[in-house]
């Protein structure tokens, strides 16, 4: 377990992957409550920004079910004109899953509907990129312009558009009063070879009596729950199942080696004018700090002289 790893939170989240209607329709569904909650923890996000980081989160989770083997990935980079400044998901083989938001502090007035205004963090104009590291070759990335800011939408246009995969997006945050992650989850219903309009009508009506995702769970729905009720009728078939969780593969050893890659002259300065140095991690908010002892130990492996 690496140092920045969270322990599993209570309840346990999960995501499952689905097939129905004759092979015709894909689908994926994941529980992240926990997930949120960690991350949210982690870099003390504000409500608004609570909300769009699970979001994002629960996006990569779902991306995360087509990875097949150790060390392969998919990440999300979001990257808006809102006050949120962007914001960074990555889902790893085995459902391991980390991200942050570039600016966590940002809460915005409620929408007129009463939902948090996730589309006014993130911001309607910017660019939704996905990169699929699959350990051949170079990691190949796809980008799509935002068309709202509210990543469901704006994942279910980048799946049709940029990689031609007829798509249903639907992921949700409920934030509580006190500011902590009351539930959170997702779906993603993807139109196989086959698949006709009447079969898009019918999952479209499906998940909109649905409603909220982050309702269903926070009323006890499972991500089986949410695959029935979104494929109702179409007899759909569970592949596979695999728990999430919050996890990050910074540690003290990792950064201590990246400060030495900076070389003698670098490490002499912080030496010099502070005779300590904290890194703080982007993903996960550890921080790992180095005194003066520890930083003349790195000059040492850096090649330069006390």
């Amino acid at each position: 377990m690496s140092e920045a790893e969270a322990s599993a939170p209570a309840g346990s989240d999960s995501a499952v992957r689905a097939i129905a209607g004759d092979g015709r329709i894909l689908a994926l569904a994941a529980r992240t409550t926990g997930l949120a909650e960690e991350a949210r923890r982690r870099h003390g996000a504000w409500p608004t920004a609570t909300a769009a980081l699970g979001r994002a989160l629960t996006g990569a989770a779902l991306l995360g079910m087509s990875l097949k083997e150790e060390g392969q990935s998919v990440t999300l980079r979001i990257f808006g004109n809102g006050p949120i400044g962007g914001l960074i998901a990555e889902a790893r083989h085995g459902g391991l899953v980390r991200g942050y938001a570039r600016n966590p502090a940002v809460h915005l007035p409620v929408r007129p509907d009463g939902k948090l205004d996730v589309g006014g963090a993130v911001g309607k104009k910017g660019v939704l990129h996905v990169t699929r590291d699959l350990g051949v070759q170079q990691p190949y990335t796809g980008s799509y312009p935002l068309v709202s800011g509210e990543i469901g939408e704006d994942l279910t246009s980048y799946l049709g558009r940029a990689e031609q995969v007829p798509s249903l997006v639907s992921l949700g945050v409920l934030v509580g009063t006190d500011g902590a992650v009351r539930s959170s989850g997702g779906l993603i219903i993807q139109m196989l070879p086959g698949a006709d309009d009447a079969d898009a009508l019918r999952l479209e009506e499906n998940v909109r009596r649905l409603g909220p995702v982050s309702r269903a769970v926070d009323q006890g729905a499972a991500p089986s729950d949410l695959i029935a009720a979104a494929l109702s009728d179409m007899a759909p078939r569970i592949l596979s199942e695999e728990p999430l969780r919050f996890h990050c593969g910074c540690s003290r050893a990792r950064v201590r080696d990246a400060l030495v890659s900076l070389g003698p002259g670098e490490l002499r300065a912080m030496i010099e004018e502070d005779g300590a140095a904290e890194a703080v991690c982007h993903f996960c908010g550890e921080r790992y700090a180095f005194d003066r002892s520890d930083l003349t130990e790195m000059l040492d492996l850096a090649g330069g002289a006390r």
